[in-house]
């Protein structure tokens, strides 16, 4: 079986006799062998994705259901947990630390029930969002490492900041700066490990003013400094800080 999920640039993807574009932010999951075939068009932008491939067993009958939720080509945001489970995944197997099947078929295992458990919440919960609440979490998801202040956020939604805080609360469970600072702190987790850069050039890169904020912010929500997490075993569950 294959998921696959576009960063940028687009492909397309052929099941039967239907077609479909794979844009960014949008993925397809795919048995092999099976009547598909996907392709990158001839003059498009680099199509850069990630994939993971994976045998059926004791996976397909939560495979079958993730597609009957959320069908074969979804649209996912690059914030929710599989997709960055997905980058985490691809940066442990690039930096050499998958190293035996098991630990290997653990990873494929937490992916697989973190999709199913997105499909389901996607199709109990995010549906029943206002869209300014979604549009609230996609803006913070690709402007972090930005100064986002709550009037600034209000203000691009034409909200009052005292209706989005509350209906943020409501909706999403936090509200919207730590949602921020959770999105900024998984990131400074991906550079950390695959960087070399400095703590306050991380911090920076991330969106805090201050490196002694960063540290800070970091160790409430991770249990550690970033200079410990850094030279310690890194390992993968530090990356888990939301929760969809």
């Amino acid at each position: 079986m294959l998921f696959q999920y576009t960063v940028s640039g687009e492909g397309i993807f052929e099941k039967g006799k239907e077609s479909y574009r794979i844009p960014q932010g949008r993925a397809f999951l795919a048995e092999i062998p099976d009547d598909h075939r996907y392709y990158y068009p001839e003059g498009s932008d680099p199509w850069e994705f990630f994939f993971i491939l994976f045998r059926p067993q004791l996976i397909f009958p939560i495979w079958e259901q993730i597609k009957a939720t959320i069908g074969s080509t979804p649209v996912l945001e690059p914030g929710s947990i599989p997709i960055r489970m997905l980058r985490d995944i691809f940066a442990e197997a690039q930096a050499g630390r998958i190293t035996d099947p098991y630990l290997a078929s653990s990873y494929v295992y937490q992916f697989i029930i973190e999709l199913k458990r997105l499909s389901a919440t996607h199709a109990k919960n995010k549906e029943g969002w206002p869209d300014s609440i979604k549009e609230a979490v996609r803006y913070l998801d690709r402007n972090y490492s930005r100064t986002v202040g709550l009037e600034q956020l209000a203000e691009s939604l034409l909200l009052s900041k005292f209706h989005l805080l509350r209906s943020f609360s409501r909706f999403v469970g936090i509200t919207p700066n730590d949602y921020l600072n959770r999105v900024r702190i998984e990131r400074a987790i991906e550079l950390l490990r695959t960087t070399d850069w400095s703590i306050d050039r991380i911090g920076t890169e991330v969106g805090y003013s201050t490196g002694s904020y960063f540290i800070k912010v970091f160790r409430k929500l991770t249990g550690q400094t970033p200079g410990s997490f850094r030279s310690g075993n890194k390992s993968l569950h530090y990356n888990r800080l939301f929760f969809d």
